[in-house]
């Protein structure tokens, strides 16, 4: 039986799975209530809504560019 050469092992796998769950949580902590005609929710603005998620999110996507960059053994 031959073995075969893949792209990818086991470990680049792994590493993109968890770059995934970890812009999945990003993504997860923009929501929250929103404004609506006549009600302005503050919340909108929040330092988790605007600096927080969106550094987890960029965090999440360079863990993922390295999980496709990196060679396997």
């Amino acid at each position: 039986m031959e073995k075969r050469n893949f792209a990818f092992d086991r470990m680049n796998f792994i590493l993109l799975a968890v770059g995934m769950v970890i812009v999945i949580i990003g993504f997860l902590l923009m929501t929250g209530p929103n404004s609506t005609e006549t009600h302005f929710e503050p919340d909108i603005f929040s330092a988790r809504r605007t600096k927080v998620a969106p550094v987890i999110c960029l965090f999440g996507f360079v863990s993922m560019i390295y999980a496709v960059m990196r060679k396997p053994k």
